[in-house]
């Protein structure tokens, strides 16, 4: 099994903490893949019949450098630069869910797309991410993890892996590099959002010389804001699944997915690096044996500060 669940460092983003415990327990190795993303994985051989995987995180994010309201038409010729090509490759051309189909083009002449690419690059990207927002509803269950995009084209329905593989394929063929970011979202109805709480979620990152990687979330009509928490980038789902692996068993199985994202209080002071992951031992017993410390040497601490005044 291997698992895309570390939130990434970034000049937006600073990994506080992160912890994955795995149950039945197990040792988990890691590596990082060709885009730098963090992946864990391990081997549970002994026999069992459910299989926990549990990842926490404390992020801090920041809000990114607010956008211009347009670039410049030249913005496209820089765009056509062989050296940015050539450092893009993996981003511009197709691969996996993210390429044109037939049906990709009907729906390009039925919204008139081409019109869009008509404006500067960075007014002709928040027109697109508008019109794939208005032009589909967010329902769950319609299409699946493996689905084309030519279930979401036929359905007009489906969920924010398959809008961002719709906008990539046309960004792509813009000859703008995009990308997939997979990630989490703080949810805030008051700001309209309409992706589901509780699963994770996927934007886009298409890259503007100018302004170097700039993410739209197609799902919500929106700019990445400090709300979007990045964990991997790749050219498609398949390339940064949150879990992927195999098991030797009956064919009759289940999975079960939740995600929960809240605002931390309080800043939290940990050290900067990657705490290395460790399976669960000892349970609550355990946990409050650990707590019970914890409590007791912060006691000592207050009582040594109480004789210090």
């Amino acid at each position: 099994m291997e698992v895309w669940m570390q939130p990434q460092q970034s000049a937006r983003q600073r990994l506080v903490r992160f912890d994955l415990e795995i149950d039945p327990p197990t040792q988990v190795f890691s590596y990082a893949d060709s885009f730098g993303n963090a992946v864990y994985h391990f081997d549970v051989p002994q026999p069992h019949d459910l299989l926990t995987i549990t990842a926490r995180s404390a992020v801090e994010t920041q809000p990114p450098a607010p956008l211009p309201d347009s670039l410049d038409m030249g913005e496209w010729d820089r765009l056509r630069s062989e050296f940015l090509r050539g450092e893009n490759f993996d981003f511009l051309n197709p691969h996996g869910f993210a390429r044109e189909t037939d049906a990709l083009r009907v729906y390009e002449n039925d919204h008139d797309i081409a019109a869009l690419r008509r404006k500067d690059p960075l007014t002709a990207l928040r027109a697109l991410n508008s019109t794939i927002y208005e032009s589909f509803a967010y329902e769950a269950g319609v299409t699946r993890a493996d689905s084309p995009i030519d279930d979401v084209l036929k359905a007009r329905k489906g969920v924010c892996q398959d809008f961002v593989h719709v906008m990539l394929a046309i960004l792509r063929s813009w000859g703008v590099p995009a990308r997939y970011v997979s990630g989490y979202l703080f949810t805030d109805r008051k700001h309209g959002d309409r992706s589901d709480p509780d699963a994770t979620h996927a934007w886009v990152e298409a890259f503007l010389p100018s302004l170097r990687w700039v993410g739209f979330d197609p799902t919500n009509n929106s700019e990445v804001t400090e709300r979007h928490i990045a964990c991997a980038i790749g050219r498609d789902y398949s390339d940064v699944p949150p879990s992927r692996g195999v098991y030797k068993g009956q064919s009759e199985s289940s999975l079960a997915v939740g995600v929960r994202v809240s605002k931390a209080r309080a800043a939290l002071a940990e050290p900067e690096f990657l705490r290395v992951t460790r399976p669960m031992r000892g349970g609550a017993a355990h946990r409050q044996a650990i707590s019970g410390a914890a409590r007791e040497h912060q006691q000592r601490l207050h009582q040594m500060q109480q004789q210090q005044q």
